[in-house]
């Protein structure tokens, strides 16, 4: 798998991310299906007819010493994805003017960096989650400076990851487990004790495939 090399000067940064981000270079949805061939046709009965749109901030921290991804991590009582690593975001709501909005929105609301620290870039292809979410990943670069308050309801932690560690192939594992009877695999990237796996980690590969330019299966 190729290794991403990026720009050392910060805008020619921000152009690199935002080339290979750009919505027009959108492809087929990607989503807990791609490691699991024929999920798509296996709709559980307690999921909607139609998957609920969602949109969530990959926000990549523009440290002086190297650029960050942050993650949150959700808190053990939520119904969707309890504890697990998650970009913060959330459902789109009637009144957002699209998905862009709500990712804004809801980093604010779940984490408090608002939208005047973040630079929106682009996206990435639609994920499709098994639990019934059509997620649109926007990708946004944010400025230090930000005080984080977190909503303690829906967030137990943040943390930073250096985006050199999350884009490289090498740490990148593919795990499975049995859930309702059935074998499902999935990515995982196992990061100073915590683990980043599901639709996180299935994002995060959508983004190493956009910025390598790699294909989807390599």
């Amino acid at each position: 798998m190729p290794v991403v090399r990026f720009p050392e000067e910060r805008e020619a940064f921000r152009a690199f991310v935002a080339s290979r981000t750009d919505p027009a270079r959108r492809g087929a949805a990607r989503g807990d299906h791609d490691l699991n061939p024929g999920m798509r046709s296996e709709a559980p009965e307690d999921l909607p007819e139609e998957l609920i749109a969602a949109a969530v901030l990959v926000p990549l921290v523009m440290r002086h010493d190297g650029v960050t991804m942050l993650l949150t991590k959700r808190t053990d009582h939520l119904r969707d994805h309890a504890g697990q690593v998650s970009f913060p975001g959330g459902r789109v709501e009637a009144h957002d003017e699209g998905a862009v909005a709500t990712a804004l929105r809801e980093t604010e609301e779940e984490i408090g960096i608002g939208a005047s620290h973040i630079e929106v870039v682009g996206e990435l292809d639609l994920y499709e989650t098994r639990t019934g979410f059509r997620i649109t990943p926007v990708v946004g670069l944010v400025e230090p400076g930000f005080t984080l308050t977190l909503d303690e309801f829906e967030v137990a932690e943040v943390f930073e990851v250096p985006l050199s560690f999350v884009l490289d192939p090498a740490n990148l594992q593919k795990r499975s487990l049995v859930w309702r009877g059935a074998e499902r695999h999935f990515y995982m990237l196992p990061y100073g004790g915590r683990e980043i796996w599901g639709a996180t980690a299935g994002m995060i590969v959508n983004l190493y495939n956009r910025l390598s330019g790699s294909r989807p299966t390599e």
